[in-house]
């Protein structure tokens, strides 16, 4: 189901439908922040607190979190290839939306002009091929199905699944605002640093682009886009956004399988509700105060760390229209002051996996700035997970992060400590 502006208009803000000039110019307030969205197996979403945003006529956050942890099965569109049967399964530490250690596989290769392409992979002894995506799925539902990486591709990664706890303000952050970070980053780096941003097709508004900022190739921007490519590349369930499996092999469901419920709502929406109700990871406010971490972040700022990693980020105001004229920033999320240590933007740092997605060519080495604002629960690092201390994710930054990484080298052992203790509070 498609929300339509004069619905959201009441859902969101009432009767009274826009907020009126004088409210608009209301100063910007701190998104809320908290892990409170714990799993459970009983009563699920009995215990989380949302960040206050309106649910639709008969929704509710507790609601939305219990079909987010709801597992799939064969009978209710599960694969035929898939890497987890939940939402909750790649997104749980510490609580429901989080990051986890969970990666996913991408692979391709160069064509004869050195451009990415996506693999084909032959199933079902080779009778069946699965084309047109870099990703390879970890799991299937019957021996058939399996995919295996072809030897033809030469290029392999291994992405981390992203924490979505707080996404609603990400996807709350205006275009200009995104635009106008990438645009002050050759100046305070003396030209080395120059975040790109692609724009990209927003699935629920065919024919509209938006700035991406979902996914570690920027790849969606709209939780909805996110969320519906996600159902159907990670757990291989069909939706209007993504309404064909990607192979026929071992399927038993009509297409497309995510179908709207008895409030109107399909799985998508009730998964986009959710990480737009959920609060913006917390920091550990006792370790943050004090003196060996308020130096780290001192230092953090000095020797140029904070040119991508941002630490502020106001979202747009309440009633402005995104995501191509499907959606309205509610007033839970809009003109709220966010820290995510993000840019949202793409760059390269010699890390790159080879991978193009949405974006050009050039994009292949470059991946989004990794948000930092839920880092002390992460036990690996980077976009791989490669990194077991902090010390070395710092240390692997290259490319445009070479001078940043450099001053850290150059730090003292007591400064290095002060730094990564403010990292460690974060």
């Amino acid at each position: 189901m498609k929300y339509r502006l004069a619905a959201l208009m009441v859902w969101m803000f009432g009767t009274q439908g826009p907020l009126q000039a004088e409210a608009a110019q209301q100063p910007a307030t701190e998104a809320p922040a908290g892990f409170d969205t714990p799993t459970l197996v009983k009563n699920p979403g009995s215990k989380s607190q949302s960040n206050g945003i309106a649910e639709p006529p008969g929704d509710s956050f507790a609601l939305d979190q219990q079909i987010y942890e709801t597992q799939h099965d064969v009978n209710s569109g599960l694969g035929p290839v898939f890497n987890g049967r939940a939402c909750a399964e790649c997104h749980q530490n510490p609580v429901t939306g989080g990051a986890s250690q969970f990666t996913e596989l991408r692979v391709g290769h160069l064509d004869a002009n050195g451009n990415f392409v996506n693999p084909t992979v032959l199933i079902d002894h080779g009778a069946a091929r699965i084309s047109g995506r870099s990703i390879i799925n970890d799991r299937a539902v019957l021996p058939e199905a399996q995919e295996h990486i072809p030897v033809s591709e030469s290029i392999r990664a291994l992405r981390a699944a992203l924490n979505t706890l707080g996404d609603g303000f990400v996807e709350a952050i205006d275009d200009s605002t995104l635009l106008a970070i990438a645009a002050r980053q050759p100046e305070q780096s003396g030209g080395r640093i120059h975040g790109e941003a692609i724009d990209v097709a927003v699935l629920e508004a065919p024919g509209q682009t938006r700035i991406g900022r979902f996914g570690w190739k920027d790849q969606h921007s709209s939780l909805l886009s996110f969320i519906g490519d996600a159902y159907l590349n990670e757990m291989g369930v069909t939706n209007r956004l993504r309404p064909k499996d990607v192979t026929t092999v071992g399927k038993v469901t009509p297409d497309p399988e995510d179908v709207p419920d008895e409030l109107g709502l399909a799985d998508i929406d009730h998964f986009a509700q959710f990480v737009r109700g959920t609060k913006v990871p917390p920091r550990d406010t006792t370790l943050a105060a004090t003196p060996t971490a308020l130096a780290g972040e001192h230092l953090f700022a000095q020797i140029g760390c904070g040119a991508c990693h941002v630490s502020s980020i106001t979202t747009a105001r309440p009633g402005t229209v995104i995501n191509g004229g499907a959606f309205l920033v509610p007033e839970a999320l809009g003109n709220k002051i966010i820290h995510p240590y993000s840019d949202f933007l793409l760059h390269d740092i010699g890390t790159g996996d080879g991978i193009v997605q949405a974006g050009p060519q050039d994009t292949a080495n470059k991946l989004r700035t990794a948000a930092l604002w839920d880092l002390r629960m992460r036990p690996r690092y980077m976009h791989d997970l490669r990194s077991l201390t902090l010390r070395n994710a710092i240390e692997r930054h290259d490319g445009e992060a070479e001078h940043v990484t450099r001053r850290f080298r150059d730090l003292t052992e007591t400064q290095k400590d002060e730094l990564l203790t403010f990292l460690e509070s974060l």
